[in-house]
């Protein structure tokens, strides 16, 4: 069935698994730049013609027209060409097969939406709009991405390294006042380069 009505957010474990993109233009680039950044390292690309962007990612490029049914060898398929026909074959034949497929501004060939995405390291920050407006996802994600800074980076380090620390003192990480401690000042403090200030700040709050 097509995208139509609420969805499930998930992030997906692409590593290793096989991940087919069909189209060569910039769109195709666009898409597989983020499954890229989604850690998907075995990508296939097919499309008549091929983009020099595309060329230069480290994906398999095979110029020729998209072979039905091939769609369901993969695991993931994205499609972002500018032939409805070539699109809806390459949706019947991932649907028929179980495999996930994403039809690039075009719901009713989806089994899957994709949000727009900010990363900062390994945090990932998704907004959807559920199919009904790309715009202002993407409105949104350049608003929050100018909100989120490198001092995330170092925010998700500390943190990290203290909720270890605690489990090596045997102590349970759950119940603590993370919250509190987030509503601290501490991301003010890291923003103003005053690190240990934000550190010593949650070893108050967890001790």
């Amino acid at each position: 069935m097509p995208v139509d009505g609420p969805q499930y957010p998930v992030n997906l474990v692409l590593r290793g698994r096989s991940v087919l993109v069909v189209g060569g233009g910039a769109v195709a680039a666009s898409k597989i730049d983020g499954l890229l950044a989604g850690g998907a390292d075995t990508v296939t690309v097919v499309a008549p013609e091929i983009v020099d962007e595309i060329r230069s990612m480290p994906v398999a490029i095979e110029e020729r027209r998209y072979a039905s049914p091939e769609a369901a060898d993969h695991r993931l398929v994205v499609t972002a060409t500018d032939d409805p026909a070539v699109n809806h074959q390459v949706f019947l034949d991932a649907d028929a097969a179980g495999v996930w497929v994403n039809s690039a501004d075009d719901p009713a060939n989806c089994t899957f939406t994709l949000p727009a995405r900010v990363r900062r390291g390994p945090i990932l920050l998704t907004i959807a709009t559920g199919g009904h407006s790309p715009a202002l996802a993407t409105w949104l994600r350049r608003r929050f991405e100018a909100e989120f800074g490198p001092e995330y980076d170092d925010l998700l380090e500390i943190l990290s390294a203290e909720r270890e620390r605690i489990k090596a003192d045997g102590r349970s990480t759950e119940g603590l006042p993370w919250q509190e401690a987030l509503d601290s000042g501490m991301l003010d403090l890291l923003r103003s380069n005053r690190r240990s200030e934000a550190l010593d700040l949650l070893k108050h709050w967890m001790d």
